[in-house]
């Protein structure tokens, strides 16, 4: 769906210095289609993105749609 197609394309563009220059973790808790617990890791090495909980504990929890999820990221 469009909301694991959104973390697929952040995956695709993370790179260490990104990472060296976030030194953030970000978890989405997302309602509606696709919904759930999803996570952009920018602070462990070489970052990560996708379902589930971060590897580490999150600075920033946000809540939303679905919907408004893939509408702030395109």
């Amino acid at each position: 769906g469009p909301v694991a197609e959104t973390f697929r394309v952040i995956q695709g563009i993370m790179n260490e210095e990104f990472v060296k220059n976030t030194q953030g973790v970000f978890q989405f808790e997302l309602s509606g289609d696709d919904g759930g617990t999803w996570y952009i890791d920018l602070k462990t090495k070489g970052g990560s993105a996708g379902f589930g909980k971060p590897p580490v504990t999150a600075d920033v929890v946000m809540s939303m749609s679905s919907g408004d999820f893939v509408k702030m990221f395109t």
